[in-house]
C-alpha cells in the first residue's frame, strides 16, 4: 500500500496525464493480485468451492423428488435392458416398472443424503498440482478434475450407500420380480443385469452435475460465494 501511495505520489510531482496514471494504477493493482493468491489459497478456495456444491447439490438431490422430479437427475429403467420395459409394458405390467422407477429414485434420493461425507473426504484427500489452471478453466473445471481423479474411489465408497438405499425402498426386490416376470415370457432371452452398479452410477452423475451447477454459480455470481476466501479468489476473475 505505501509503495502505491509513493508511486502515485510521484505521478503527480511529474505532472503525469490523468490517463497514465490510471495505466499505472491498473498495471499496479494487477501484479498485487497476482501476488497476493498463493496456490494455498487458490487448492483452499477450490477445495471449500466444491464442499459448497456438494453441501447445497446433496441437500437438493436428497429431497422428495430430488432425483425423480428432476428431468436431469432422474434415473430411467435400465437402458441396457430396455426390451424388459417394453414387454412388460406390452402385457399391461406398464404400473409395475413405474413403481419401480419411483422406487429407484427414492434409493438414490436417500443415498444422496448420505453421500456428503463421502464427497468431502474426496476433497480433502486431493492435491490439485494445477490450481491456477483450474481456477482459470472451463466453468466445471473443478469438479471435472475432482469427477477424474476421484471417481474410482467415490463409486467403491458409494456402492454400499445406494445398495442399502435401494434395499430400503423395496427397489432391488421389486426389480428382481419385474425381471423374473420377463424371464418367464415365452421364447425370451433371460437377463440379469447390476442394478446396482447402474444406479450406483447414475447417482454419482446426478450430483456431480449439481456440483458442477454450484461450481458454475461462484464463478459467475459473486453472492454465491459464501466466504471471504471464496470472494477473494474467485474475485480475482470478475
Amino acid at each position: 500500500m505505501k509503495s502505491k501511495l509513493l508511486i502515485v505520489s510521484l505521478l503527480l510531482l511529474s505532472a503525469c496525464s490523468a490517463k497514465d496514471m490510471q495505466q499505472t494504477l491498473d498495471l499496479i493493482n494487477a501484479n498485487i493480485e497476482q501476488t497476493q493468491l498463493s496456490e494455498q489459497e487458490v487448492v483452499a478456495a477450490l477445495k471449500d468451492a466444491l464442499a459448497q456444491g456438494i453441501s447445497r447439490g446433496a441437500g437438493q438431490a436428497a429431497a422428495l423428488d430430488g432425483y425423480y422430479g428432476n428431468p436431469m437427475l432422474r434415473i430411467e429403467f435400465p437402458p441396457a435392458v430396455s426390451k424388459v420395459e417394453s414387454a412388460l409394458r406390452d402385457i399391461g405390467l406398464g404400473g409395475e416398472v413405474d413403481k419401480f422407477v419411483m422406487q429407484l429414485n427414492r434409493g438414490a434420493e436417500q443415498a444422496a443424503s448420505r453421500a456428503k461425507p463421502v464427497f468431502i473426504k474426496a476433497i480433502t484427500s486431493m492435491s490439485i498440482e494445477d490450481a491456477f489452471s483450474i481456477l482459470k478453466g472451463a466453468p466445471d473445471a473443478a469438479t471435472q478434475y475432482l469427477r477424474k481423479t476421484t471417481g474410482a474411489e467415490l463409486r467403491k465408497e458409494f456402492a454400499p450407500i445406494i445398495s442399502s438405499s435401494l434395499n430400503e425402498t423395496s427397489a432391488t426386490r421389486n426389480y428382481v420380480d419385474i425381471v423374473n416376470r420377463y424371464n418367464g415370457l415365452p421364447l425370451v432371452r433371460k437377463v440379469d443385469p447390476d442394478l446396482e452398479a447402474y444406479a450406483s452410477e447414475r447417482a454419482i452423475d446426478g450430483l456431480f452435475l449439481l456440483v458442477a451447477q454450484e461450481e458454475a454459480n461462484i464463478r459467475a455470481n459473486p453472492a454465491a460465494r459464501a466466504s471471504a476466501l471464496l470472494r477473494r479468489v474467485f474475485g480475482s476473475l470478475d
